[in-house]
């Protein structure tokens, strides 16, 4: 072997051959050594040969290493001196170390080396173990268990991920291995594997894993890091100030308001929130004060007997207060459902079908005796057929009796119908009520325009109508126009308004009726000399105070001006005024119904537009 020394392998093991090259070295400074004699050499060659033979058979370290660098490395060291390093200068005369010792040696060089190269390429690998377990191989630590376990890190790829375009997206994924055997030897070498940074524990205090790498003691500060400046922004302290300002305003604003309450006696308006005094809870609640003798809930620790139960006095009893229910609001207003409308086919057959049964009712009654059976109906048509014997014997008596009850069956039938009847109070009555139900439906109101209502018939048919329909307003007469305004149900309503438009032929005089006088039932009360509003001599109505003037109904015609839902009605009845001014007209209808006038006199028909 040569002495030239070799080139450096790259395995990072400098320490250890530094050593070894130090201990080569003799004792007066000199590299070169006397050689050993041939026995020493042998058992020297012997020994190197048994350790590389030793770390190719240990499965641990071929695992943890699979390339022994470090072994050959050592042996080289070792094998370049004469004599192998045991910690003391040895002379020339001194007695060579034993093959078992260096084997020893050597074997326990290796090991150290293999578990600090397993520890710094593994960080899920321990540190080395001291004392009986140093020579055991390193173990990965677990990193969680069952489904939680973290994967080793040579499974996982620590690679950063390249860019992808679109068109590498969707390209099948190539294997991280080769799939041929004949190809593993064309892979080029991996580079090696990055070492994972560990998580630093928040605590700089406490122990860390890598006090050994940074050189420092256990539980040793880090070393703070610079801080950069950080500039406030402009306007901070501008803001904070305004804000503060603004507070202490707000303050004293309040203590001026504050005073000024004070001095005028309304400090008790002020910040009642805040002077509010909770009262302490009550000895007994209200609603158990009739059952406590004295008015406490201590009384309880007395007994049930001593408590205002079960005495004569006591708000418990065995009756029961039922409340008097009170109709919703809502309730009166609900309008009825009406019976399904049948066709005059089924009412006939619905009517039979009651009668039969009434009859089977009363033949059942009579077949268990609880009532008497009918006397039979005897009748001209089936007298031969009833009494045969009777009939033969006396006939004319017969025929009178016959006729007699025929006469009793026909007062008492008529004699039902008029109970039954109505009286006219009565009529009158179920009139009213059926115009009141229709007022819960809704009130709806009406404006109607008339060029010229002067002729008498047409005035009673608009007053007597409304009075009829329970429909309110006012019916006011101008030198101009006329106009009607109505209120009421909307059924009534929509026949006012067929009345107005249809109906009354408004081009159309009255005609004469003869001589005699006709009285009203509700005259005028403005009448003037006490003469009635729609008496005249040919039984129509007159405007008050109005003159009979004949005036021309050519193009006499009414209009509807407006229609809709009020809220309530706003009259009590029907009037009828004469207001030759439209301030009076105004007057009359009130502040809420004055703009009806406007309209009514601004309307103009269609026709009359387009001229």
């Amino acid at each position: 072997m040569s002495d030239k020394k070799r080139a450096f392998d790259g395995s990072g093991e400098t320490s250890s051959s530094k050593k070894l090259k130090s201990n080569d070295t003799s004792a007066n400074g000199s590299s070169s050594a006397p050689a050993l004699t041939g026995a020493a050499l042998i058992a020297q060659k012997r020994a190197e040969i048994a350790a590389k033979l030793a770390a190719m058979k240990n499965p641990n370290l071929g695992l943890a290493a699979p390339k022994p660098v470090v072994p050959v490395k050592h042996s080289a060291t070792v094998s370049s001196g004469p004599t192998p390093a045991s910690g003391s200068g040895s002379g020339p005369g001194s007695p060579a170390p034993s093959a078992e010792a260096i084997q020893s040696r050597i074997k326990r060089l290796v090991e150290n080396a293999h578990s600090r190269l397993a520890v710094k390429d593994n960080p899920y690998m321990s540190m080395p173990q001291s004392g009986k377990n140093k020579a055991r191989p390193a173990e990965a630590t677990q990193q969680g268990a069952g489904l939680k376990m973290a994967a080793h890190p040579l499974l996982l790829d620590t690679t950063p991920a390249a860019p992808q375009s679109k068109k590498d997206r969707y390209k099948p994924m190539q294997p991280k291995f080769a799939s041929i055997k004949a190809n593993t030897r064309n892979i080029p070498t991996p580079p090696p594997a990055p070492v994972p940074v560990v998580a630093e524990s928040i605590n700089p205090y406490a122990s860390s894993s890598n006090s050994k790498d940074t050189g420092l003691f256990e539980g040793a500060p880090k070393d703070r890091s610079n801080r950069n400046f950080r500039f406030n922004p402009k306007g901070k302290y501008v803001a904070l100030g305004n804000q503060m300002r603004q507070d202490n305003q707000l303050e004293a604003l309040k203590q001026r308001i504050a005073e000024s309450a004070r001095k005028a006696g309304l400090d008790g308006d002020m910040g009642i929130e805040r002077g509010i005094k909770r009262l302490p809870p009550p000895e007994a609640e209200w609603w158990d004060q009739p059952l406590l003798p004295n008015k406490r809930y201590a009384d309880i620790e007395l007994g049930i007997t001593n408590l205002n139960i079960r005495t004569s006095d006591s708000p418990i009893t065995i009756y029961i207060q039922h409340p008097i229910p009170i109709p919703a609001p809502g309730d009166k207003n609900k309008v009825a459902l009406k019976p399904m409308m049948l066709t005059k086919k089924e009412r006939k057959k619905m009517r039979k079908l009651k009668r039969a049964d009434e009859l089977q009712d009363k033949r059942d009654r009579v077949a268990m005796g609880l009532i008497p059976p009918d006397a039979p109906k005897v009748r001209l048509s089936n007298m031969m057929k009833v009494l045969t014997s009777d009939h033969v014997q006396d006939p004319t008596r017969v025929e009178a009796r016959i006729r007699r009850e025929v006469a009793m069956r026909k007062h008492g039938h008529e004699k039902m119908n008029a109970e039954r009847k109505l009286t006219d109070e009565q009529r009158r009555e179920k009139i009213e009520t059926k115009k009141a139900e229709e007022d819960k439906r809704g009130i709806h109101g009406a404006v109607f325009k008339i060029k010229t209502l002067s002729d008498p018939a047409h005035r009673f048919k608009v007053r007597k109508n409304a009075e009829q329909l329970n429909l309110t307003g006012l019916c006011i007469f101008n030198p101009h126009f006329s106009m009607v305004y109505v209120e009421g149900a909307a059924k009534f309503i929509k026949k006012y308004k067929r009345l107005m438009m249809d109906r009354i032929a408004w081009t159309e005089a009255s005609r004469p009726r003869g001589a005699e006088d006709v009285v009203l039932e509700n005259p005028d009360p403005d009448a003037e000399d006490g003469q009635s509003a729609g008496a005249g001599p040919s039984g129509a109505e007159k405007a008050p105070g109005e003159e009979s003037v004949t005036v021309s109904l050519e193009d006499n015609k009414c209009y509807l001006v407006w229609e809709g839902m009020l809220r309530d009605r706003s009259f009590s009845e029907f009037n009828a005024r004469k207001c030759p001014t439209d301030g009076a007209a105004k007057e009359l209808l009130g502040e809420k119904l004055k703009g009806y006038w406007d309209q009514a006199k601004n309307w103009k028909a269609e026709e009359e537009e387009l001229l």
